[in-house]
């Protein structure tokens, strides 16, 4: 409930969520190895493969602008979680490539967030856990397809 008895909308319910999921992923990374990933660093490490990506996909998945990405990207090459290297399929792009600590740290994130979807799981039930994914699923797409409708009523 939010403040005087009325309940939170879906934005503040939403942000707090996040809020609390980022503060203990975070710090439990820290405790494993990684004490200079941020959120930020986050949202590009989630969406890196193996073999590289590159800075143009990150963008688009991350639904981030390129130069942000680039600024992330610059940040995570001094921390040491990522490398440029030349895309061998267009030697004129660069693919940004997980090192292995860069690895270490997708790994521990992915288990980390795991941990966190079961105990969730456990505290309100397998079903009722699944349905709010999938509703929040659905909700998350609804509410992307805003600017494209908007867009075309313009």
């Amino acid at each position: 409930m939010g403040t005087a008895g009325k309940t939170d909308d879906l934005g503040m319910l939403t942000g707090q969520l996040m809020r609390a999921i980022q503060d203990e992923l975070f710090e439990t990374l820290a405790e494993q190895g990684h004490p200079h990933v941020r959120p930020r660093h986050g949202s590009i490490l989630a969406f890196l493969t193996p073999e590289g990506t590159r800075a143009t996909d990150l963008a688009t998945r991350s639904g981030q602008h390129k130069q942000i990405v680039g600024t992330i990207v610059d940040e995570l090459v001094a921390l040491g979680y990522v490398s440029r290297e030349p895309d061998p399929t267009d030697r004129r792009a660069k693919l940004i490539v997980p090192t292995q600590h860069g690895l270490d740290e997708i790994d521990k994130a992915r288990a980390i967030l795991a941990a966190m979807e079961n105990r969730h799981r456990r505290t309100i039930g397998r079903d009722r856990y699944t349905a709010l994914k999938g509703a929040l699923e659905q909700v998350s797409r609804n509410q992307r397809a805003w600017r494209q409708e908007r867009n075309t009523q313009s």
